[in-house]
């Protein structure tokens, strides 16, 4: 079985993810699959709706720690499987619904911000541990948080990077519905199915001018988070981190100093 699993039927393009060993923790090659999936569903008339989920034990871990960790000339690069992921995902003229269960961890929020309408199952888990990682927020997440949930519940979720439950994801602007987990996938796939039905043109056109007030902005502030998060990821407060979490212990910051 691939890690992305791709299927249509009906109009409905559904990505899961599925390396549940790994508590979806996704790769470069995972990004770049479904990267690839948005692209073509774009494409093609038939898909008329594209679903995204990692089953009904995890949406994903975030990125796996092998490419996180990675440093010198990779770890330049190492923003950009996710970069394109998500170019892919606001470019992508047909709704996206995302299912969400277990952990949403880092891009597994993030990507949510690009998603037109979110089903979260009651016990999922959200968190953005950007900070705690040694490196800052991405996807358009210290933009379009602040903008949806307003400053001080931005700053809780962004700069604490506390786990939060979808209770609170639903107050931050993150997800559209809190449904039982046995409920999730008919819920998310109802609401698909509904848009599937709907004129294509006129619901294209919708989504377009929805969003195309603020996409200039939007797509400047991406690039530069992911500029300093690249920038972040070399240096030694990644480094403390990331060997922390290999040798199992709390990481120590009390060496380095404030200030950009």
């Amino acid at each position: 079985m691939s890690e992305i699993d791709v299927t249509d039927e009906d109009g409905l393009r559904t990505i899961g993810i599925a390396r549940p060993e790994k508590k979806n923790a996704l790769t470069r090659a995972m990004y770049d699959a479904m990267a690839k999936a948005l692209r073509d569903a774009a494409t093609l008339p038939a898909v008329r709706v594209v679903l995204i989920t990692g089953g009904a034990e995890c949406f994903t871990s975030g990125n796996d720690v092998g490419d996180f960790k990675a440093r010198g000339d990779a770890a330049s690069e190492a923003a950009l499987p996710a970069q394109g992921f998500l170019a892919a995902l606001r470019a992508c003229p047909k709704p996206v619904v995302a299912a969400v269960a277990g952990y949403a961890i880092g891009i597994g929020t993030t990507l949510l911000l690009h998603c037109d309408f979110v089903c979260a199952a009651e016990g999922a888990v959200f968190r953005m541990p950007f900070v705690d990682l040694g490196v800052c927020p991405e996807g358009g997440s210290s933009l379009l948080i602040p903008q949806r949930a307003g400053e001080l519940l931005a700053n809780e979720l962004l700069m604490l990077g506390d786990a939060f439950t979808p209770a609170t994801a639903l107050r931050a602007g993150i997800v559209n519905a809190v449904v039982p987990v046995a409920e999730l996938m008919a819920t998310a796939v109802g609401v698909a199915r509904r848009l599937a039905a709907k004129p294509p043109v006129a619901l294209a056109s919708t989504k377009r001018l929805l969003r195309q007030a603020d996409a200039t902005r939007l797509t400047a502030h991406m690039d530069d988070e992911f500029a300093r998060f690249g920038e972040l990821l070399r240096g030694p407060e990644a480094a403390e981190a990331v060997a922390a979490f290999q040798e199992k212990r709390k990481p120590d910051f009390s060496r380095f100093h404030g200030g950009e």
